[in-house]
C-alpha cells in the first residue's frame, strides 16, 4: 500500500500527500492539523518565519510565518525568494558520460541523415490572410490522397503581416524551421503576395528537397493550383519505414498543467527518457526558460564547457530582463491550475520541471527559431506557454514530444505529442487525451515505468498514433514579441 505522505529528500522539511488526507491523520510521525488535498505539502518539522522551505532537497521559497509540523504548506504561508537578474559561477559537475542501449524504431531515413517519425505533407502559410486557404488545400488533398502518405496537414497562424524587425524574423525563423522538418515528406508554402513575410524570404531559410510555393494573389484559382502542387509533393514523398536506432530520435520535453505529482512521477520519468536518448547518442531538447528560474544552476552545473555555461547565463538573465522590461515580476508563475494542484512557488515548479532533462550534459543553447546542431541536451529559448514552446520544440527538430501534465490538455502539435499523466486519476478520467500513465511510478517503481514508456515511445515513433493525432489536434503558435503596425 502507498504511504500517505512522501518525503522526497532527507533534507526536506515538507512531504507530499499522495491522497486526500483528513485532519488528525498521522503519517511520517506528524499529525495533520487540517485537511490536505493530494499533491499538496505538509510540514514534517518546524519551519521558522523567514527560513527556507525545502522540497526536492532545495529551497522552494521562504516561510512567511512560523509553520508547525502537520500544517498545510502552501501559498498562505510560503512566498517566492526569486529576484531579477543573477550572478553565477561555473562549478561543473564531474561529467562521466553514459551510454545506453534501448529499442530502436521504424522511421523515415532522409537524405541529410535525419530520421522522421512521420511522412506527411505540410501546408504552411506565410501570413494569416491565407491561413484558411492553406487549411482548405490540406483538407481537400487529404481526401484525394488518403493512404499515400501518413497525413496532409496545414498549420494556420495569424502572423506574417504588420510585423517588423526581430518580431518578423522570429515568425519567419519558426515557419522556415518547421518547413525543414524531417517529418515532412513534402512542404507547400502558401503566401498572399503583399505581406511582410514574403515567400522569397521564407524559401531562403528552408532546407527541404521536396518543396513548392504558391502565391495566392498571382494564382488564377489558388485552391486548384495548390491541390496540383500537393499532388506533386505526394508523388515525390513516397518512402518506407526502415529500422533506426534510438540515437536517431530527437526528443522534445515539455510540461503543461503541472500538479504536485509532476515532479514526483511524470517529470523524472521523462528525464529517464532524455537520459536514454542522449545516452544512446541522440538529442533531447528542453525549453520553457521562465520555468527553470530557481533551478537554473542545476543545468548550469551540467554545461559541457565554459562557453555553454555562459550561453545559459545569458539566456536566463535575458529572459528575466524580458519580464522586468514589461513591469512583471520574474516569479509570475505558477498558474491557477498549478496552485490548485499543489505547486506553491515558481521555484517548486522549476525544480520539478528541470527533471524532464534527466542528468544529460547540456551541449548547446539555441535561440527561438533555432535548430538542433548537436547530440546531447539542447536548451532552447522559448516561453512556458504550451503551444508556443511546443511549436518551438518541433521547429528545432524534435521528432516526438513528451508532454507531461497533471491537469490534462487536448492540445497536439506538428509532431507526435505523447501525453504523460502525472497521476492515475487523470489517466483514468481522460483516456482520450492521455497516452501514458506515470502514476504507476508510485506503485510499480521508476524502472518498470521507464521500460514501459520507452516501449510506448518506440511504438509511436514507428507509426502508432498518439491520442492527439487520433483527435485531429495539430496546432502551432508563434511567439509575438514586437509592435504590430
Amino acid at each position: 500500500m502507498l504511504p500517505a505522505l512522501l518525503r522526497i529528500d532527507s533534507k526536506d522539511d515538507t512531504a507530499t500527500a499522495l491522497r486526500d488526507m483528513a485532519a488528525g491523520e498521522t503519517a511520517l510521525g506528524v499529525t495533520l492539523m487540517e485537511p490536505v488535498a493530494k499533491g499538496h505539502k505538509v510540514a514534517v518539522q518546524p519551519i521558522a518565519a523567514g527560513e527556507p522551505v525545502r522540497k526536492f532537497g532545495f529551497p522552494i521559497g521562504t516561510a512567511t510565518r512560523d509553520i508547525l509540523p502537520g500544517e498545510h504548506v502552501h501559498t498562505h504561508n510560503v512566498s517566492t525568494a526569486l529576484a531579477p537578474g543573477g550572478a553565477y559561477a561555473f562549478t561543473p559537475l564531474e561529467q562521466t558520460g553514459t551510454s545506453f542501449e534501448g529499442p530502436g524504431f521504424l522511421g523515415y531515413h532522409r537524405a541529410d541523415g535525419r530520421v522522421g517519425t512521420r511522412n506527411e505533407i505540410w501546408v504552411i502559410p506565410t501570413v494569416g490572410c491565407v491561413a484558411r486557404t492553406a487549411q482548405k488545400i490540406a483538407e481537400r488533398a487529404a481526401v484525394l490522397h488518403a493512404g499515400k502518405v501518413d497525413g496532409i496537414h496545414a498549420f494556420p497562424h495569424p502572423f506574417g503581416c504588420s510585423q517588423l524587425g526581430d518580431d518578423l524574423q522570429g515568425t519567419r525563423a519558426i515557419l522556415s524551421a518547421l518547413a525543414s522538418h524531417p517529418n515532412a515528406g513534402g512542404v507547400l508554402i502558401v503566401g498572399l503576395g503583399c505581406e511582410n513575410n514574403q515567400i522569397k524570404g521564407m524559401l531562403e531559410g528552408i532546407e527541404h528537397p521536396n518543396l513548392r510555393s504558391l502565391g495566392a494573389q498571382a494564382a488564377g484559382d489558388e485552391l486548384e493550383e495548390g491541390l496540383a502542387l500537393v499532388a506533386e509533393l505526394v508523388g515525390a514523398a513516397k518512402a518506407e519505414r526502415t529500422p533506426a536506432p534510438l540515437s536517431a530520435l530527437v526528443l522534445g520535453v515539455k510540461c503543461g498543467g503541472s500538479d504536485g505529482f509532476s515532479g514526483l512521477t511524470a517529470n523524472p520519468l521523462t528525464g529517464r527518457m532524455a537520459d536514454a536518448v542522449t545516452g544512446a547518442g541522440g538529442t533531447a531538447i528542453l525549453t520553457e526558460i521562465p520555468e527553470i528560474f530557481g533551478a537554473e544552476q542545476l543545468l548550469m552545473a551540467r554545461a559541457r564547457d565554459q562557453a555553454v555555461f555562459e550561453a545559459i547565463v545569458t539566456l536566463v538573465n535575458g529572459f528575466k530582463a524580458y519580464f522586468t522590461r514589461h513591469g512583471e515580476p520574474v516569479s509570475e508563475n505558477p498558474s491557477p491550475g498549478n496552485i490548485a494542484g499543489g505547486i506553491t512557488t515558481l521555484e517548486e515548479k522549476s525544480l520539478g520541471a528541470v527533471q524532464k532533462a534527466g542528468h544529460a550534459i547540456v551541449t548547446d543553447v539555441i535561440p527561438y527559431g533555432g535548430r538542433v546542431r548537436r547530440s546531447g541536451l539542447t536548451l532552447l529559448e522559448a516561453p512556458g506557454n504550451d503551444a508556443v514552446s511546443s511549436t518551438a520544440l518541433a521547429a528545432a527538430g524534435a521528432t516526438a514530444i513528451l508532454f507531461t501534465t497533471g491537469r490534462g490538455t487536448p492540445l497536439g502539435f506538428p509532431v507526435p505529442t505523447i501525453k504523460i499523466a502525472s497521476n492515475s486519476d487523470l489517466a483514468a478520467r481522460k483516456p482520450g487525451w492521455i497516452d501514458f500513465d506515470a502514476g504507476q511510478v508510485l506503485d510499480q517503481g521508476m524502472d518498470a515505468a521507464a521500460g514501459a514508456l520507452l516501449e510506448t515511445i518506440a511504438a509511436i515513433a514507428s507509426g502508432r498514433e498518439t491520442a492527439a493525432e487520433r483527435n485531429g489536434e495539430r496546432e502551432i503558435a508563434i511567439w509575438k514579441r514586437g509592435v504590430t503596425l
